[in-house]
């Protein structure tokens, strides 16, 4: 099965140039990898160019934002299975892309998932964050319960059933996108108990006060708009995070 994967990425030359090296690692063949720029002035396209044994087809322009460009990404893909990684973001090990295809090929599987770590951006990084995602079930969605969207790889025919990413979110439309995808009906969906991805803190999500209450309130308005809960499920998705820097990592 062939597997498309995308970076989306804006000013990250510096981060990005780890992110294809990670890439260009994984023990796989016939990848496709897409990277979508969305007009960077700071040497991204200079290492794009030089980095065409791995990247597949890229394309630098303005965007309206990262889930435009996460949606110009798709589009541009030809693989039966879609993924993300994204320009900060690095895969757990070499083998990562491997037992993904191998997984899907002998499952039939619609959305498959995995754990996350957040580390420093010091060298050597430390893992300050452990996400386990656990087991899925429908009814947990209403406590809050969200797999790590940098881990989540899905068949292309569910963009047919639920459609690409609302723009109208800035800061939520992965996880809106999300309780789309997990509240089709009849989706197969796969926990793989692994650390796919390692992440660097500071995401646009996360790096103030104000974009934590905007993705608060974005998160709360997906959660109203596809009929899964409340204020609880909101109050519960952001406890959760807490029990992430109890848990001990099992990367392997």
């Amino acid at each position: 099965m062939k597997l498309s994967l995308i970076t989306v990425t804006y000013n990250s030359a510096e981060t990005l140039q780890n992110t294809i090296k990670s890439v260009r690692s994984q023990q796989i063949n016939g990848l496709e990898y897409i990277v979508i720029d969305g007009g960077s002035v700071d040497g991204t396209l200079e290492l794009l160019a030089e980095s065409s044994d791995v990247v597949s087809h890229w394309i630098s322009e303005p965007d309206s934002g990262i889930y435009d460009a996460m949606n110009k990404g798709v589009k541009l893909t030809t693989g039966e299975i879609i993924g993300f990684l994204h320009a900060d973001d690095c895969f757990a090990n070499t083998n990562i892309l491997g037992e993904i295809i191998r997984r899907f090929s002998i499952n039939d599987i619609d959305f498959l998932y995995g754990d996350l770590e957040y580390i420093t951006t010091t060298k050597p990084s430390k893992v300050l964050r452990y996400w386990q995602s656990g087991e899925f079930s429908t009814s947990m969605l209403k406590w809050g319960w969200m797999p790590p969207h940098p881990t989540v790889y899905f068949k292309r025919g569910l963009i047919d059933k639920v459609g690409l990413f609302n723009t109208s979110y800035t800061i939520a439309a992965d996880y809106e996108w999300m309780l789309r995808c997990l509240n089709t009906p009849a989706i197969n969906v796969q926990y793989w108990p692994q650390v796919v991805v390692q992440m660097r803190v500071g995401g646009a999500s996360n790096k103030n006060l104000s974009r934590i209450i905007k993705k608060s309130r974005e998160d709360y308005r997906a959660i109203k708009s596809n009929k899964i809960g409340g204020i609880l499920t909101l109050a519960f998705k952001n406890l959760g995070k807490v029990t992430q820097f109890l848990k001990k990592s099992k990367t392997k």
